[in-house]
């Protein structure tokens, strides 16, 4: 079993390395690099259009299975849950069961779930197909979380000093595969029908397995000492979580009405609702990696990053409608306008978090090592989790109550507050750190004071 040594130990991460460090850092990649690069490159693609092929048909043929709206929205609500739950346990237990071999067989159960997800239509109708949406629903998410957490710690001990620059240009990834799930599921299923998306995603992901067995290095390290709970009790860590779920959630909230809102209010046909979302998802893709390079090279911005980019989701919310107080008439081409802006403010939000909670960890006290890394990683999945489930939980119930244009604006609240919550913090830190720095000058003018007091004295 090959293993991937790093004879110096790991470097501060985020790119907090002592000034001259970053001339060290070679500017091509090594062929590890490269094929860590390629492994989850593969793993966030392939994950995001599991994870979104199913929104053209599968409520379709769930209805025709007897399963009520409520009961779809649960089958899509349950993945974010699980992955929730299942992302604790594989954070705090990654060291134990080994990070390529949790990549790897989370691919792997991944892709063979996706198969059975398009066997379903074979199950008899009422609570057999319903139980097994469940069933198969909630193995994929689990399979997600261990693949993702894993993904994150094996990158972050990679690249130690370029986290933020090379988790933004993976991004580019996922919003990839967000953007083709959809389109290219419609089309296979509008030619062969409902068993062929989910087998041909399937066989892509098992395809990738053997691949990743190959070219992925395998990361060994001992158990930490330190916990979940010590982690999210640090006040920084908990604030940043806020701030996770926020943007998270206002990911689901536009899945779970924006598509019946543009229809609603447009007349657009199904087939454009799509091009609506990709304003949202290209800029997102598009702007994580210049973020994510900017967090590296100027660690300095990523407070700025934080707050701005909450206080700009929360404006876009306002406009989405936009809000009646603003007495703003609705048009397709504002719509638009500003899911291609909420995109970019998200990424600027979204992706500093993962090195300042790195940066944290390691300010309180924590090893640096794998079993932090998974820490991290698993905390951030949970987090988004949290988020990606009360998002379309609450923003159902809200639409239903006070309508499309309110519910947004509600959802821009949880930002703001978010944002503002994440800047009152920073306020604070950098007024103790200037106390803490003045207190030294004060002690010496004091002594200084007292030592031309006692030769006064003596003369």
């Amino acid at each position: 079993m090959d293993t991937a040594v790093d004879p110096e130990g790991p470097s501060p991460p985020g790119g907090d390395s002592p000034p001259g460090s970053t001339g060290e850092t070679p500017s091509r990649l090594s062929r590890e690099q490269l094929f860590v690069l390629i492994s989850a490159a593969s793993m966030n693609l392939s994950s995001m259009m599991s994870y979104s092929i199913l929104g053209p048909f599968f409520p379709t043929e769930a209805e025709k299975k007897k399963a009520s709206n409520t009961i779809i929205g649960m089958i899509f609500g349950c993945y974010a849950l699980s992955e929730l739950l299942a992302s604790l346990v594989f954070g705090k237990y990654l060291v134990h069961i080994g990070a390529k071999f949790m990549f790897v067989a989370g691919m792997f159960v991944s892709g063979g779930v996706t198969i059975l997800f398009g066997l379903l239509d074979q199950a008899p109708e009422g609570p057999i197909f319903i139980a097994m949406c469940f069933l198969v629903r909630v193995t994929d998410a689990i399979s997600f979380a261990a693949s993702i957490t894993s993904s994150f710690s094996i990158l972050a001990k990679t690249f130690p000093n370029n986290v933020a620059t090379v988790l933004g240009s993976l991004e580019v990834f996922s919003g990839l595969g967000l953007v083709l799930g959809p389109p290219l599921g419609g089309f296979l299923y509008q030619s062969f029908g409902y068993e062929v998306p989910f087998i041909f995603l399937g066989c892509i992901i098992l395809l990738m397995v053997p691949l990743n067995m190959c070219i992925l290095p395998n990361y060994e390290s001992n158990p930490g000492k330190h916990s979940f709970w010590k982690l999210i009790t640090l006040p920084k860590v908990a604030i940043i979580t806020f701030v996770i779920n926020s943007i998270s959630a206002c990911f689901g909230f536009f899945d779970s009405t924006l598509s019946l809102f543009v229809l609603k209010k447009f007349n657009l046909p199904a087939g454009y609702v799509g091009l609506v979302f990709l304003g949202l998802a290209l800029s997102y893709a598009i702007s994580s990696p210049l973020f994510g390079l900017l967090s590296d090279k100027m660690p300095h911005l990523r407070k700025w990053f934080l707050v701005l980019g909450n206080f700009i989701t929360a404006g876009c919310c306002m406009m989405l409608g936009p809000v009646p107080v603003l007495h703003i008439q609705s048009e397709l081409w504002l719509l638009v306008l500003v899911l291609v802006i909420n995109g970019i403010s998200a990424g600027m939000s979204i992706i500093p978090t993962f090195p300042e909670i790195l940066n944290c960890t390691h300010e309180n006290g924590f090893e640096e090592g794998l079993s932090t890394l998974a820490l991290v990683s698993g905390l951030f999945s949970a987090m988004w989790s949290v988020g990606a489930f009360i998002g379309p939980l609450l923003g159902g119930f809200l639409y239903e109550k006070i309508g499309f244009e309110w519910a947004a604006a509600v959802q821009g609240l949880w930002a703001l507050t978010s944002g503002f919550t994440m800047g009152l913090f920073y306020l604070l830190e950098y007024s103790k750190r200037r106390r803490r720095a003045n207190v030294p000058n004060t002690l010496g003018t004091e002594e200084e004071q007292t030592a031309l007091l006692s030769d006064e004295i003596l003369s």
